[in-house]
């Protein structure tokens, strides 16, 4: 990852195929569909975010699509990323399904969940949904370094991004560098751990030297190191103070001791056990 890969306001990154990522996004994981997620999104939008995360696998794209509808903010200023489920057969007619649901006639970014059965089987149905405008953009999420090569040898398409979990305490460094080398953008799923990270007496210690909220420290880390990330809150004050994370820096002493957390050895790995 290099500065130019960064927009100049530091807001977003810039994709290999030519389209911007958000660097801050809201993430819909296990919110339920309904009146929570409606809000959780209503209320991003109002404050500013413009990237909203959803999945196949996680019931709520109708009400990701609701809220956009209610929230009166164009559609073409909001970045829509949902993830094809890969327990199903065909990307392509999944995608249809969710931009039926979402209530949209394409999405920004469509990503294979996770390498089920494979890292390869899929692509070819994700090229189809891009050729056939489904999606803007494509990518994979929970992907290791050797999956990445796999599909970069199989397909036309390189991914566009890899969405994986990553903090400071899963700071997969040689899986960044495989990302970087393939053209690849990385972007941080559970940056914040569902919450577990935030006691950690490091991370508190920083956050008070820089007169800053935990949570904010650990999305700041991620955005210094290039990463856009996709924190998940159904409380309106909670997802305000996540976006507040444009008008300060880390210094390099900070920074170095919250690398210090990293609990996987600089992986290559998306995930030290998967879940498929």
């Amino acid at each position: 990852m290099t500065s130019a890969d960064v927009t100049s306001d530091g807001r977003a990154r810039v994709l290999a195929d030519g389209g911007t990522l958000p660097m801050l996004g809201l993430g819909v994981w296990q919110v339920p569909d309904g009146a929570a997620c409606v809000n959780a999104v209503r209320w991003a939008l109002e404050l500013g975010y413009r990237h909203i995360d959803t999945a196949q696998a996680y019931g709520n794209e109708e009400s990701v699509g609701r809220a956009l509808r209610e929230s009166g903010v164009p559609r073409e200023d909001v970045f829509i990323t949902t993830k094809f489920y890969p327990g199903r057969r065909d990307p392509v007619a999944e995608a249809e399904q969710s931009l039926r649901r979402l209530g949209v006639e394409q999405v920004d970014l469509y990503l294979v969940h996770w390498p089920q059965r494979g890292p390869t089987w899929a692509w070819p149905g994700m090229e189809r949904a891009r050729e056939r405008g489904l999606a803007r953009s494509i990518g994979v999420s929970n992907f290791s370094a050797a999956d990445l090569d796999q599909v970069t040898r199989a397909g036309t398409v390189v991914p566009a991004v890899n969405q994986v979990q990553f903090s400071p305490f899963w700071y997969r460094r040689a899986l960044l560098d495989a990302c970087a080398r393939l053209g690849v953008a990385a972007e941080a799923y559970s940056p914040l751990g569902t919450g577990r990270h935030l006691s950690d007496k490091i991370v508190r210690k920083v956050a008070e030297r820089a007169g800053r909220t935990p949570a904010q420290v650990l999305l700041r880390w991620c955005l210094q190191r290039g990463i856009p990330v996709i924190p998940k809150s159904t409380h309106r004050e909670r997802i305000e103070e996540n976006a507040r994370i444009f008008d300060f820096d880390l210094s390099a002493a900070d920074m170095a001791e919250l690398d210090g957390l990293d609990r996987t050895k600089g992986t290559d790995r998306a995930l030290e056990r998967g879940w498929w």
